[in-house]
């Protein structure tokens, strides 16, 4: 219940796309520029690498026609450009580029831009860079994500916890451990499918495009995605030929754990460790994160399954103890060093959608550590009350006298019954708390980090913190009592493409105040483009949206709408600078 509701309110409820790695960091020409003559290329230069697609750039006239162009293709033999070349000649006035690129850590991205030849057009060409991503496309490909994350924890901690923890009856770990495999290929399979379909922002049905399914095959995340489903296949015959042994030997145990370290690859060689800056070290990191997330959780998973259906002695829960405690050690290292090189600085901690993700995963991360120290606290418990009936078992009956009962028995058995609830309770818990970790890390590698925005922006990435995004208070009054106050709007990064915006509401007393209704609109009077509609929901508290895309930079006229009760209502106008 608890994965279901997750899955439904962060990706079904999320209409807004997901944000990527890579960022456009300037365009020859540039956006809005008016040339003298018509330019031979088109170049976008990224942050990082990024992949092409066979429609990646598309170019229309003043006349919203589409114009003939070469293939798009890397300047230079630059990883981290796109360009095309355009028609000898280019008639008079402004035209739209749309972009559409697959960054480095395999996430697509989008947006547009304009320029003109001679001078702009009275009335510019109109286009959409369509959308980031298919909703039905993203859904299914973020739920399979989820998932996979999910299975691979279940299936590498529940295989290690056999022997790092010894337990007297492995057998109830069977059923979790094929299940972990089957729903890790499983998901491998859908994710190479709908790689196309993702990558291009079309419908799921797209996938038996055989030639998109061809690229798929030969590009970088669909070689990793195979060679994850070929190392499952080498699990699975691994798994077969150690079923029936009792002891696994050093040699055995080191090809498992080479096996578990070349799946974690698969994921490092995809995600955001791929691209950026200190590549080595970061897929170093990545893997021994991912590898101690998934002893910890995997581990838990195995350990509730254990102290549900057999008599799991208290010797084993204390060897898990000592590896959870090694796990969080890992984790707390290598977590603070990709916070840092993703963040790039602590402005960006509440001043982006990265920054802002990590710190509610952090908080999770608390909350399962607290939950950790109870079990700990337990497993302590429980490893006494053990001793104690030990010790009582092996004292010898006084000869001749009467039976011996002594109240110390009772109390040892009691105790250990306690404690093995107890431990149920929190390390349910801790399994609870750790599935929203997970589903939060799965979040966060398709979150745009703060270093790469940035970057984009044109600007160093200092301690001060990151360039300030779009804030703009328009004042509002109804012409009731207590009927007018201000409504702050957030757009970040205040930039062309995908921005994600708050409206939060102040009352006359400059508190916060909860409204029926927020409408945002946006217009470009200048190339009379426009009204777009911020489609803003009630988020609780504000009203915001995740999924705006202004194509073209400007002084852009904002129209807000506050409607206070069933009949009272306001629209004001002001300029925002979008750059």
């Amino acid at each position: 219940m608890l994965l279901g509701s997750v899955l439904v309110l962060l990706v079904l409820g999320g209409a807004g796309p997901a944000s990527a790695h890579a960022a456009l960091k300037g365009t020859d020409p540039d956006d809005g520029a008016v040339l003298k003559s018509a330019p031979r290329h088109i170049t976008l230069t990224f942050t990082e690498s990024v992949g092409l697609l066979d429609d990646s750039l598309r170019v229309l006239d003043p006349g919203n026609h589409r114009v003939r162009v070469g293939e798009a293709r890397h300047a230079e033999g630059r990883s981290d450009t796109a360009s095309v070349t355009l028609p000898a000649k280019l008639a008079e006035g402004t035209y739209v580029v749309a972009w559409r690129v697959v960054s480095a850590d395999s996430h697509p991205v989008g947006g547009a831009f304009t320029f003109s030849v001679g001078k702009p057009s009275a009335t510019i060409a109109t286009t959409s860079t369509g959308p980031t991503e298919n909703p039905a496309t993203a859904s299914l490909f973020n739920i399979a994500r989820y998932l996979a994350y999910l299975a691979v924890a279940l299936l590498i901690g529940a295989a290690a916890f056999v022997p790092l923890c010894r337990p007297a009856d492995r057998g109830p770990l069977r059923g979790p451990l094929v299940a972990g495999w089957w729903t890790l290929l499983g998901t491998s399979v859908v994710l190479l499918v709908l790689r196309a379909p993702y990558e291009n922002g079309t419908a799921p049905a797209t996938a038996f495009d055989a030639d998109a399914f061809g690229r798929t095959l030969t590009g970088r995340p669909g070689l990793l995605l195979l060679a994850r489903i070929a190392l499952l296949l080498v699990v699975a015959l691994f798994a077969v030929r150690l079923r029936r042994r009792t002891q696994w030997s050093r040699p055995v145990l080191a090809a498992g754990g080479v096996l578990a370290v070349a799946l974690a690859l698969t994921w490092a060689a995809a995600e955001h460790a791929s691209a950026g800056i200190q590549v080595p070290l970061a897929m170093t990191s990545t893997v021994l994160h991912l590898l101690a997330m998934a002893l910890w959780l995997g581990g838990l998973a195995a350990l509730l399954i254990l102290l549900h259906r057999t008599e799991l002695p208290a010797a084993a829960v204390a060897r898990f103890s000592r590896v959870a405690f090694a796990c969080v050690t890992v984790l707390v290292v290598t977590g603070v060093y990709q916070s840092w090189r993703g963040l790039g600085s602590f402005g960006a901690l509440t001043g982006t959608t990265y920054g802002r993700l990590l710190l509610a995963k952090v908080a999770a991360v608390v909350l399962l550590l607290a939950a950790a120290g109870f079990s700990r606290r337990w497993t302590a418990r429980l490893v006494g009350a053990d001793a104690r009936t030990v010790v009582r078992e092996r004292v010898p009956e006084p000869v001749g006298g009467p039976p011996s009962v002594s109240a110390e028995e009772p109390a040892g058995l009691a105790g250990a019954d306690d404690g093995r609830r107890g431990l149920r309770r929190s390390v349910l818990a801790e399994v609870a708390v750790g599935v929203v970790v997970l589903v939060l890390t799965t979040v966060l590698t398709s979150t745009l980090p703060g270093r790469a925005a940035a970057e984009a922006a044109g600007q160093p990435v200092t301690a001060g913190g990151l360039p300030v995004a779009s804030v703009t208070n328009v004042p509002f009054d109804v012409g009731t009592p207590n009927g007018h106050g201000k409504v702050q709007i957030t757009i970040d990064p205040g930039r062309v493409g995908d921005n994600s915006v708050q409206a939060v509401v102040f009352g006359p007393d400059g508190g916060i105040v909860a409204v029926p209704e927020v409408r945002l609109t946006l217009s470009l009077p200048a190339r009379k483009l426009g009204p777009l509609d911020a489609k803003l929901r009630n988020l609780g508290g504000y009203w915001g949206t995740s999924d705006l895309t202004l194509p073209i930079a400007g002084t852009w006229t904002m129209s807000v709408t506050v409607r206070t009760t069933d009949i009272d209502q306001v629209t004001v106008t002001k300029a925002v600078r979008i750059q």
